[in-house]
């Protein structure tokens, strides 16, 4: 499960950790350490770069930061409504499902993050915990996304949105949630982001090594409220700290 995230990098920084161009065109969102469902969120994509005329170059492919909406609308969807319910895929059925399918296959991303929060069942309250590589580095998330057209008045608008893959939670991240994101190694970026792979089955499993270098680390219950976001936020706090807990805005499944 990923329903709240912090990412704090700029485009350039992320192009260069990436080995991407900035293609954000300076609408880029600022750093936010309590990322929630329908924000605006950076990705990374490898496309086909087009002429003046649209036209696609086969023999050439482009990877750029990407500004885009979190929560998949499909292209097909009437309306924006369903996109907070879509902030997530599940991988072992993303290939499948209508309202996933044609992204995995032709249009996959991945989400750069710091680190994901998870809330860990516990008496009478959950404990937050931040999941992060502990060096610095960012997390790639796998991702897919989608185009869907709004109309306004006499002209359509497109609009960019992306959802997170999950998967099953394996080693130290069982403690904490039955799921967790698919975060994939650098070894597997360009397979994931090549347009002209339809089927990345053989990607879709999470890495053990990726998953225990990462850090669990418990913080303050400030990350329930989405109102909250400054860097105090993915400091450690001890287990067991008393805290008047604010009330939640966005509630996890």
């Amino acid at each position: 499960m990923c329903g709240r995230y912090a990412s704090t990098k700029n485009p350039a920084l992320l192009a260069a950790e990436f080995d991407a161009v900035d293609g954000t065109g300076g609408e880029a969102p600022g750093p936010d350490y309590n990322v929630a469902p329908t924000k605006r969120v950076l990705a990374v994509v490898e496309r086909h770069p087009r002429d003046e005329e649209g036209n696609a170059d086969p023999g050439t492919v482009e990877r750029s930061v990407r500004v885009m909406r979190w929560g998949l609308v499909p292209h097909w969807a009437k309306d924006t409504s369903g996109a907070a319910k879509m902030i997530n895929a599940r991988s072992e059925s993303v290939l499948a499902k209508p309202a996933y399918r044609d992204s995995a296959a032709k249009r996959r991303c991945l989400v750069p993050a710091d680190g994901w929060y998870e809330w860990q069942p516990g008496e009478g309250r959950k404990q937050p915990y931040f999941i992060n590589p502990g060096d610095g580095s960012s997390l790639a998330m796998a991702g897919i996304w989608s185009v869907w057209w709004q109309q306004e008045g006499d002209e359509r608008r497109p609009v960019i949105t992306c959802a997170v893959l999950t998967t099953d939670a394996i080693g130290e991240m069982t403690a904490v949630h039955h799921r967790m994101p698919l975060v994939l190694p650098r070894d597997r970026w360009s397979a994931w982001l090549d347009p002209d792979r339809p089927d990345p089955t053989d990607l879709l499993a999470p890495d053990p090594a990726v998953v225990a270098a990462l850090e669990l680390r418990p913080v303050s219950m400030r990350v329930n409220s989405i109102r909250n976001n400054d860097p105090s936020l993915v400091d450690a706090v001890a287990l067991g700290e008393s805290e008047k807990p604010e009330p939640t805005l966005f509630e996890l499944s």
